[in-house]
């Protein structure tokens, strides 16, 4: 069995071709970097350690790659596949989308076998929007035979994965927890299961319980803990007032999601009380400088902080630490990071309501606009 995955970073290798080959596929990493894509193709495997106090590690085998500059080359591998899967970055999406599509094309011409194409990323229906970028590239003919064969499920992804340097550019660390969950309704036919994968028949609960349990937990721990001068999660995360900030953001969006997908209360108590103890694992170094990037899609309004904060407030749910923790990101000003120049030069230049307004889209008469505008002025006062 064949897979072709995008992206050979760290949660490429640390995460989705980890299990990929688990399950006995043959798995082409597709990527830009010469470096590691020549390494993969010379050594044929790599090495995975665990953030435990073990520091096990697990000989990935059965791997290559090929050049992502090459199209031909990578249309030829997407034609060849039993399973695509991707961990680019969202934004990435639409630069692979053409190769992608020139395999469909090439695969279509010579046979009807069906293929999952699966984004593994951290957003909501990232297969989705795959897909539309992907269709961009096809002729109606090719679209109507697509339709027929190649299916784009939708998945959430759940590891930490932090930066890190080795020796071994192949090498990674990861944390011991992991989940990957996919929409099976959107798979036709039999398919190979991967080893490790939860298949369920509606996502959406569990992409949004990821979002807005990790990934807001995650960011709001960064948020305030650069606000306390903290470098690290794992530093800021033994600081009790971010803890609490962090903890009382995740009981708002908890509740949100326990009303809205009927989850068990108390079960979904235990979640957020794992994902706390997943920010304080000492054996992982996440810095906030990674953690908080990218503040602007963050505060978007169908991401981590402003929509469970919006769905809650429907809900009739207060969400104080939510609106302080959009109040803290708007606070974050990180000078290597081009979303974070970008914010910080619009609150200069036109304030904070306005930057309210064009970031999160809440109107300056919503209620949760007023709320995050006054927790940035305490905020701001407090660090001057």
């Amino acid at each position: 069995m064949k897979a072709v995955h995008f992206g050979a970073g760290n949660i490429g290798r640390g995460f989705i071709g980890l299990l990929l080959s688990k399950s006995g596929y043959e798995v082409t990493f597709v990527d830009v970097n010469d470096t590691l894509v020549n390494l993969l193709q010379s050594k044929r495997q790599y090495t995975v350690t665990l953030a435990n106090e073990q520091a096990d590690s697990i000989v990935v085998d059965n791997v290559t790659a090929i050049d992502g500059k090459d199209q031909a080359l990578v249309a030829e591998a997407v034609a060849e596949a039993d399973i695509v899967t991707t961990a680019v970055g969202v934004s990435v999406l639409k630069h692979i989308a053409a190769a992608i599509a020139q395999g469909i094309e090439l695969r279509l011409s010579r046979s009807t076998r069906p293929l999952h194409v699966i984004a593994c990323e951290n957003a909501i229906g990232g297969s989705t929007q795959l897909k539309n970028h992907v269709y961009d590239h096809l002729s109606a003919p090719a679209k109507e035979q697509a339709d027929r064969s190649i299916d784009f499920p939708d998945a959430a992804v759940d590891r930490i994965v932090p930066l890190q340097q080795h020796e071994d550019p192949l090498l990674v660390t990861v944390e011991p927890f992991y989940e990957w969950t996919v929409d099976r309704s959107a798979m036709r036919g039999e398919f190979q299961e991967i080893a490790g994968v939860h298949y369920v028949d509606r996502l959406l609960p569990y992409i949004e319980r990821k979002l807005f349990t990790v990934n807001t937990g995650h960011c709001i721990a960064a948020y305030h803990g650069y606000l306390s001068g903290y470098e690290t999660i794992q530093e800021a995360m033994k600081d009790p007032a971010v803890v609490g900030e962090v903890r009382g953001a995740l009981q708002e969006s908890g509740a949100m999601l326990v009303r809205t997908y009927s989850f068990d209360e108390a079960s979904h108590k235990q979640y957020i009380e794992q994902i706390l103890e997943r920010f304080i694992n000492p054996y992982l170094t996440d810095e906030i400088a990674r953690v908080g990037r990218s503040p602007i899609r963050k505060i978007s309004p169908n991401d981590r902080l402003v929509r469970p904060a919006r769905l809650a407030h429907e809900l009739g749910i207060p969400v104080p630490h939510l609106t302080k923790a959009v109040a803290a990101a708007l606070l974050f000003d990180e000078s290597s990071d081009p979303e974070s120049a970008e914010l910080q030069a619009y609150v200069r230049e036109h304030g904070v309501h306005a930057a309210i307004e064009k970031y999160t889209e809440l109107p300056q008469d919503h209620a949760l606009h007023a709320q995050i505008a006054d927790e940035y002025a305490k905020l701001k006062e407090h660090r001057s």
